[in-house]
């Protein structure tokens, strides 16, 4: 572990970080860890037990406090004891790996007996649908602060902090590339609630189009960024897109369907050019600028793997 008293993190190698999982056992199969990872995310059984097995207990002494913490809040209003969701947001660039990243966190907090039941919620459900972002001229900007309704979002994570029993979140399918209509996300009074996306830590600043200052931020109790050098990030987007070039995009239902037909050669180029046009400068513009705004850094390396972490002190 390395301290800089002029930094806000502690900073910890991958084997200095291991060693903090304390004897905890790892809890997943290979088989198991297959199903969580996303398309182009490479994570072994090495890199859960020694990223996120630490990070998992780590979470878990959090939550413990936190929970003693709401029931001494409400033994002094004299209240009865009521149930408040931990919420972890977890944010970072397109192709980091924030979705596999999550799923993980989720398969391996619910397995700690204080806290079973363990939501996971993206934020692409509080995009706009094409049909308004075509309306606005937002279509090129999906993903930017403007293309959310953010009201609408903080209107859920505010729902999950209070304790409502049954709260609803829209669904985004990205083989139509849109809001499907009449489906929706249930969660009904989770211990904890993992909200994944580019905008979990953007706050007021960051929607000057919004007149009111309450943001999903302002509600989450431990926030995590993945972090990843600016030509990796560019390098594994690009890889993605190869591969759904000739997977997803091969659906006659998918949105991207006319990309299939494109030559490895052309598909490099289109995937760059979406990547520089679009993506890139949402992680320049929106989302790099949020980074230190996390609890918790995780900075992966040309092989995915997790190579640093930097934890608030």
């Amino acid at each position: 572990m390395k301290i800089d008293n002029n930094s806000p993190y502690l900073a910890f190698s991958r084997e200095t970080w291991s060693e903090l999982r304390d004897a905890v056992q790892l809890p997943l199969t290979e088989i198991e860890l297959k199903r969580l990872q996303g398309m182009n995310d490479k994570v072994s059984l090495d890199e859960v037990r020694d990223i996120y097995l630490p990070l998992s207990r780590l979470l878990n002494l959090y939550i413990k406090a936190k929970q003693r913490r709401n029931r001494v809040l409400d033994q002094f209003l004299g209240k009865d004891p009521h149930h408040v969701p931990y919420v972890i947001s977890i944010a970072g660039s397109v192709a980091v790996g924030k979705s596999t990243t999550a799923r993980i966190l989720q398969a391996l907090l619910e397995r700690w007996p204080q806290h079973p039941k363990v939501a996971l919620v993206t934020t692409d459900g509080f995009l706009y649908p094409n049909a308004v972002l075509e309306q606005r001229g937002l279509m090129q900007k999906k993903g930017f602060p403007q293309s959310y309704d953010i009201r609408r979002l903080v209107q859920f994570v505010s729902e999950i902090k209070s304790g409502k029993p049954r709260v609803t979140a829209p669904v985004y399918s990205h083989l139509f590339y849109d809001i499907v209509p009449d489906r929706e996300t249930v969660v009904e009074l989770p211990d904890i609630v993992i909200i994944e996306g580019l905008n979990v830590l953007q706050s007021g600043m960051d929607y000057p189009h919004e007149p009111h200052r309450v943001f999903v931020s302002d509600f989450v109790d431990f926030s995590i960024f993945v972090d990843a050098d600016e030509r990796l990030l560019k390098t594994w987007y690009v890889e993605r897109f190869l591969k759904l070039r000739s997977g997803a995009f091969t659906d006659p239902d998918s949105y991207f369907k006319h990309y299939a037909q494109l030559s490895e050669e052309e598909a490099v180029a289109v995937g760059s050019r979406i990547w520089q046009e679009i993506n890139y400068k949402n992680l320049k513009q929106n989302i790099l600028p949020t980074k230190d705004r996390a609890e918790l850094i995780l900075t992966k390396g040309r092989d995915h793997g997790v190579e640093k972490i930097w934890l608030k002190k």
